[in-house]
C-alpha cells in the first residue's frame, strides 16, 4: 500500500513538473506579431520658426509559410513666411504599404505588394505601385540578413497639373532589405527599391542606424534619398530627408 502511494504521489510529481515546463516553454515561444511606432518632432522659434513631424508604424504578423507586414507613414513641415508671417506648408507627404510573402523554401519565398503613395510637393497628385514576385534571403545568419526581391508591377499615377488624367505603366520592381545587429544595443538598416518603368522610374533609398534605449524604446536616425527620372516643370528628380525619431517597439 505504502509503495502505491509512493509511485502515485511520484507519478503526479512528475506530470505536474511536465506541466509547469510545457508552460514555461510556450510562455517564452516567439508572439507572431512584431510592432513598432516612430515618431519625430521638431520646433524652431526666434530668426527661423518652423516645425517638423514625422511619424511611422510597422506591424508584422509572421508564421511558418506566411509574413503579413504593414506599413504607414506620414511626414509634414511648417515654415513662416517671412514677408507675410503666416505659416505656410512646405513638405506633406504619406504613404501606405501592404505586403503578403508566402515561403515555399526557408530562403525563397513569392510576394504580393501594394504601395500607395501622395507627395503634396513632388508634382504628382498621386503614385501608387501594385507588383508580385519572386524574393530569395541572400544572407541568412543569427545577426544579419539580406532580401533581394524582383517582379513586375504597375503604376498608377496622375501628374498634379491643371487638367492632367489619371495614368498608368508597366514596371519592374527591384529591391533590397539589409540589417545588421551590430551589437545587442543597435542595428544597421538599409532599404532599396526601384520601379522601372517606360516613363518614370522612381528610386528609394533608406539608410537607417538604430540604438537601443532600453527593451522597447530606441532612437533611431534614417537619411533618404529618393529621385525619379521624370517629374513636372519646376520640380526637383532628387528629395532628400534626414530625420531623427523615437521609436517604441511591442
Amino acid at each position: 500500500m505504502k509503495k502505491s502511494c509512493f509511485f502515485l504521489i511520484l507519478a503526479s510529481l512528475v506530470s505536474l513538473s511536465g506541466n509547469t515546463l510545457a508552460e514555461e516553454k510556450k510562455s517564452e515561444e516567439k508572439s507572431p506579431w512584431t510592432s513598432s511606432v516612430e515618431l519625430g518632432f521638431i520646433r524652431t522659434t526666434g530668426n527661423t520658426e518652423t516645425q517638423t513631424i514625422a511619424g511611422k508604424a510597422d506591424v508584422v504578423y509572421e508564421v511558418e509559410k506566411w509574413r503579413h507586414t504593414g506599413h504607414a507613414e506620414g511626414y509634414g513641415a511648417e515654415a513662416k513666411n517671412q514677408t507675410t508671417g503666416e505659416n505656410e506648408v512646405s513638405a506633406e507627404r504619406y504613404q501606405l504599404l501592404g505586403k503578403t510573402d508566402y515561403k515555399f523554401t526557408k530562403r525563397d519565398y513569392v510576394y504580393g505588394l501594394i504601395k500607395l503613395q501622395k507627395d503634396r510637393f513632388s508634382g504628382f497628385e498621386y503614385d501608387h505601385i501594385v507588383s508580385a514576385g519572386y524574393g530569395r534571403k541572400a544572407i541568412l545568419q543569427d545577426d544579419m540578413e539580406l532580401d533581394l526581391e524582383i517582379g513586375p508591377g504597375e503604376r498608377f499615377f496622375k501628374v498634379d497639373v491643371p487638367g492632367a488624367e489619371s495614368d498608368e505603366e508597366a514596371v519592374l520592381r527591384l529591391a533590397a532589405k539589409y540589417w545588421w545587429q551590430i551589437t545587442d544595443a543597435s542595428k544597421f538598416t538599409q532599404l532599396l527599391s526601384t520601379d522601372i518603368g517606360e516613363e518614370i522610374t522612381s528610386s528609394e533609398s533608406i539608410t537607417g542606424i538604430e540604438a537601443n534605449i532600453n527593451k522597447t524604446l530606441a532612437l533611431k536616425f534614417t537619411y533618404t534619398v529618393r529621385h525619379k527620372t521624370e517629374v513636372p516643370a519646376g520640380n526637383e528628380k532628387t528629395d532628400t530627408e534626414t530625420a531623427m525619431t523615437l521609436v517604441y517597439n511591442f
